[in-house]
């Protein structure tokens, strides 16, 4: 996969690209694993009372962590709710926007980690060096793209006419792989440390990208310029 850097500054500016990857024309599918803690610390943040977006997510959660039979800090795979675009953007928000929601969220999550015995981590956030090492880990979020080979001459002439060349484009379609778009991989660095009180990145925000170049920076460009982003 190839890392591509976003021109993001703040919280608020990454998460407009986390909205805008899921919701373009060339998006065929996703998948986004979120861990049950980071739920447990929004419902606290909200005061057990969170948006509608994120209600079903949050009691799911509740109720799961509940669960003798279940290890919050084990790698069962039924901690983990494969999330709609809109409980992936709610949550990431009660982390990475600075204010009271923020302040009550990440400490439900350091708190609740501390009793489990787990530690914060000591590298930068969002560094691809240790996400092998992830644990727990939280969010685990990517969006699958159409193939080439499926596009539509009228829906999505854009990706088709930025290969510029007719031969380029056939020669791209017999690429049979499935292109792929990532974010990193967050834990408890990302979600507690991802961004100062003042609402910046503490480091570069990167997206991970699977699949033809063209095509790729086709969609990246038009994912920016929904969310705002740059020129």
């Amino acid at each position: 996969m190839i890392c591509r850097p976003i021109p993001v500054r703040t919280g608020e500016e990454a998460l407009r690209v986390v909205r805008a990857l899921g919701a373009h024309r060339y998006v065929s599918g996703h998948l986004h694993a979120v861990h049950a803690l980071v739920f447990d610390a929004v419902l606290a943040g909200y005061g057990g009372m969170p948006p509608e977006g994120l209600a079903t997510a949050c009691a799911w959660a509740e109720a799961l962590l509940r669960d003798p039979s279940l290890e919050a800090d084990s790698k069962d795979p039924r901690l983990f709710r494969n999330a709609t675009p809109e409980e992936l953007f709610l949550s990431l928000t009660a982390f990475w926007v600075p204010g009271l929601v923020a302040d009550a969220t990440q400490e439900r999550l350091l708190d609740r980690a501390l009793s489990l015995g787990l530690h914060m981590p000591t590298h930068e956030p969002f560094d691809e060096a240790f996400e092998e090492e992830t644990h727990p880990l939280l969010v685990d979020a990517g969006w699958e793209l159409l193939p080439l080979d499926a596009l539509d001459p009228v829906r999505h002439r854009g990706a088709i006419e930025a290969c510029e060349e007719p031969l380029a484009y056939a020669t791209a379609r017999l690429d049979a792989g499935v292109p792929l778009q990532e974010l990193p991989v967050l834990g408890l660095v990302e979600l507690l440390r991802g961004v100062d009180a003042d609402g910046e990145l503490v480091e570069p925000f990167v997206v991970w990208t699977d699949g033809n170049d063209v095509y790729q920076d086709y969609v990246l460009r038009g994912v920016l310029k929904v969310a705002k982003i740059g020129g």
